[in-house]
Order: C-alpha cells, then sequence, then structure tokens
C-alpha cells in the first residue's frame, strides 16, 4: 500500500507544526530573558536569521514552493522569495555538521537554564527545560514523522533530510 502525500498539507497539521515550533521558541526565550533583554533579543534575532537561512536556501527549492507544506513555510516563502531551482533541493546534501546551527537554538538556553539553576532553584525554570527536552525529542520527533515526512512529495522525490535521519535506510 502506498503512503499519502499532500499536495497542500491540511491546516490541522500546519497548526500543530508551527504551535509545537512555537511553543519550544517561546519557552527558549523566557529562558534566554533570564539574563537579559539584549541576550533576548540577539537570540530572538538568531532564530528569525535561521528561518529566513531555511526559506531562502531550501524552501525555494522544495516542491512545496507556493504551497502549503506541513509547517506553512511554502506559501510564506513565495511571498519573500522568487522560486529557486527543484534540483538544487534534490542535490543538496546534509551532515549532522550543517545542523550545528539550529541545534545551538536548543542547547544554549539549555545550558543556561542548567547555570541559572545552579545559581538559585527555580521551578519554572526546571519545568520549562523538561518541557523543552520533552518538545524537541517527542514533540518535534512525532511532528515530523507522524505528520509531515510521513506525507511529504519531496520526500518521495528526494529530501537530505529524509537521507540524514531515516532510520529505515541504515
Amino acid at each position: 500500500m502506498q503512503k499519502k502525500t499532500y499536495e497542500n498539507y491540511p491546516r490541522r497539521i500546519i497548526l500543530v507544526s508551527n504551535v509545537v515550533s512555537l511553543a519550544i521558541y517561546i519557552l527558549w526565550a523566557v529562558i534566554i530573558f533570564q539574563i537579559g533583554i539584549f541576550r533576548f533579543i540577539v537570540y530572538i534575532l538568531y532564530i528569525l536569521f535561521l528561518e529566513l537561512r531555511l526559506l531562502q536556501k531550501s524552501c525555494r527549492n522544495c516542491w512545496y514552493y507556493g504551497k502549503y507544506c506541513a509547517f506553512g513555510k511554502g506559501k510564506l516563502c513565495a511571498l519573500m522569495y522568487p522560486k529557486g531551482d527543484p534540483k538544487k533541493f534534490l542535490n543538496r546534501e546534509i551532515t549532522r555538521k550543517d545542523l550545528i546551527p539550529e541545534s545551538l537554538i536548543a542547547i544554549i538556553p539549555i545550558i543556561i537554564g542548567i547555570i541559572l539553576l545552579t545559581n538559585g532553584f527555580n521551578r519554572r525554570i526546571l519545568i520549562g527545560i523538561i518541557v523543552i527536552i520533552a518538545l524537541i525529542t517527542k514533540g518535534n520527533s512525532c511532528v515530523r514523522w507522524q505528520l509531515a515526512c510521513k506525507h511529504c512529495k519531496q520526500g518521495e522525490l528526494g529530501c537530505p533530510a529524509k537521507q540524514l535521519f531515516d532510520k529505515t535506510k541504515k
């Protein structure tokens, strides 16, 4: 039996995908805010930079350009950037090293949260760290593999992230 791919993802999947991402970003930002407004602003600008880089480098070359992907970014990208070359998406190779900038978004707040906890126990920070870890592990995994990647047309055509993370091919 062939899996179902979406021409345009249902809005409920886009909503769930973005709520999980926003919850993670908000929790991270709350922890970063504990060490100052300037660092908070720098952190938010870093997140925006990475999101814009994703739109420019990946989304504009994706099959979902101008369409609703699982995160709605195909439509957003079409408003901001001209259509790219789908061959660039197909031929792009991603390694774990390429994921370091995105990984820092998660690692830095967790480290800062732990440092803040060692300076003085704060139940909200501890709960925030636990929720962040749950969301970036189980939440992201569920969104990506059960809602997004499972029904992705680009994944069928070729996706460097799928090739990197697909456990069935290892």
